[in-house]
């Protein structure tokens, strides 16, 4: 006859043993689950970013565009003062012209 004896912490250990398998599967779920958010979270960062660089190449272009724009409005500054401001070396001093007032005009 077989002398044969149970292990007495047999039981035991394979009890441990499927609570450990257990946790370890809803470890990888939990696991897979965060991946799925970060590749998520990737994907709209990288939307993100690319809005971002869509409007800042808009922004810098708009910003030429304005540059060009006050470069102009100082030119024509510049040229309404050289001509409605003549420096006060200008041969003709003219004289301030008051409501009501008829120049001479030689006949």
């Amino acid at each position: 006859m077989l002398n044969w004896r149970r292990d007495p912490g047999y039981e035991q250990r394979m009890n441990e043993n499927r609570i450990a398998i257990e946790r370890s599967k809803e470890r990888t779920k939990q696991i897979e689950s965060e991946i799925l958010q970060v590749r998520n979270d990737s994907e709209r960062i990288e939307k993100d970013t690319e809005q971002i660089e869509k409007e800042t190449k808009q922004l810098r272009q708009e910003n030429e565009q304005l540059r060009q724009q006050n470069a102009r409005g100082r030119q024509l500054l510049a040229s309404i003062d050289a001509l409605c401001f003549p420096p006060e070396s200008s041969s003709i001093h003219q004289t301030p012209i008051e409501p009501g007032f008829k120049p001479f005009l030689p006949s």
